[in-house]
């Protein structure tokens, strides 16, 4: 039996500012450090230890995996870290206030770039687009620990994220747009050694 823990980023300094981030490289707030010290501590309550982690090239995840760890007490765990894994590119949205982007463009367009399947702002990426690059590095970088029996964290971002929950949970395209993985909640998800779900589960951190 393997077990992959997914933890999005604690809140970062434009998550609070309500700015579109994307590529960008914020850094995260008090209370986002508080969060990745809270997931840590409630995966360290669950008896939860690492064999590897994974996170992406920005520094809010990047942050987030190493206060994590740090209270886990595994600040020597291997975290390989790859752009794979960064969030969706916002593309000319990035840096932008979502209220200032709704009155450019409309609350409706606003809400198809963020939520729709295939439709990418001007100059960035599509959840789709996403998917296309984070699920072949998922298969050929995370999957051989899986199937080797191991214990996996991934900490990343919210639409990278997403797009390893719509294999996992089996979601179809429509499904997938509903999903909202907050700030430093980790999902446990408990995976056969042929890497099927048998069980998932969100932590509550407090």
């Amino acid at each position: 039996m393997s077990q992959l823990i997914l933890v999005r980023h604690g809140q970062s300094e434009w998550n609070r500012q309500n700015l579109f981030t994307g590529w960008r490289n914020p850094d995260l707030t008090e209370q986002g450090v508080r969060e990745a010290r809270n997931a840590g501590k409630a995966l360290r309550a669950e008896g939860i230890r690492f064999d590897i982690g994974f996170t992406s090239e920005l520094m809010r995840a990047q942050k987030t995996c190493s206060l994590l760890l740090d209270e886990q007490g595994q600040t020597d765990l291997e975290v390989i870290r790859n752009v794979a894994l960064n969030e969706r590119d916002y593309g000319d949205l990035s840096g932008l206030n979502k209220d200032d982007a709704r009155e450019k463009w409309g609350e409706d367009q606003v809400h198809i770039w963020r939520r729709s399947y295939d439709t990418p702002p001007p100059g960035g990426e599509s959840l789709k687009d996403t998917a296309e690059r984070v699920l072949p590095y998922f298969n050929a970088e995370i999957m051989p620990h899986i199937h080797a029996g191991e214990s996996v964290l991934v900490a990343a971002h919210g639409n990278s994220l997403r797009a390893l929950v719509m294999v996992l949970d089996v979601l179809s395209e429509d499904e997938v747009t509903g999903v909202n993985i907050a700030t430093g909640e980790p999902y446990i998800y408990d995976l056969m050694a042929d890497g099927s779900v048998t069980s998932k589960r969100i932590l509550p951190v407090g």
